[in-house]
């Protein structure tokens, strides 16, 4: 049997996993805020918590980086944002997850 962490070699494959454990809101970020995708519900840094987070380096590219963020949030919603880094970055939700209180970023 395959080990979980060898099982998400892909941002897509622990979107999957982490969905049927209940984080199916898909967040995106906007005017400094991210936005829950069917709630349209806003929050700002303090307002969620980070569970988890996965960086990947890209196959082809390995300057094609991104950080797939696990997410609960005050209002218990619990979903998934996935961001580029490196020179895809977005500096805006860059700064929106440094700004995320350390009290709320567990590495579980």
């Amino acid at each position: 049997m395959m080990e979980e962490h060898e099982y998400a070699k892909h941002e897509k494959d622990y979107i999957k996993k982490y969905q049927k454990q209940g984080y199916d809101v898909n967040f995106r970020f906007e005017n400094g805020k991210l936005i829950a995708s069917k709630s349209k519900n806003l929050y700002g840094p303090s307002e969620v918590r980070i569970v988890a987070e996965h960086r990947y380096e890209g196959m082809s590219n390995p300057s094609d980086m991104s950080i797939l963020y696990v997410l609960e949030t005050e209002k218990g919603e619990k979903g998934t944002f996935l961001m580029g880094y490196g020179p895809n970055t977005n500096m805006d939700a860059a700064e929106f997850f440094k700004a995320v209180p350390e009290e709320n970023s567990s590495n579980r």
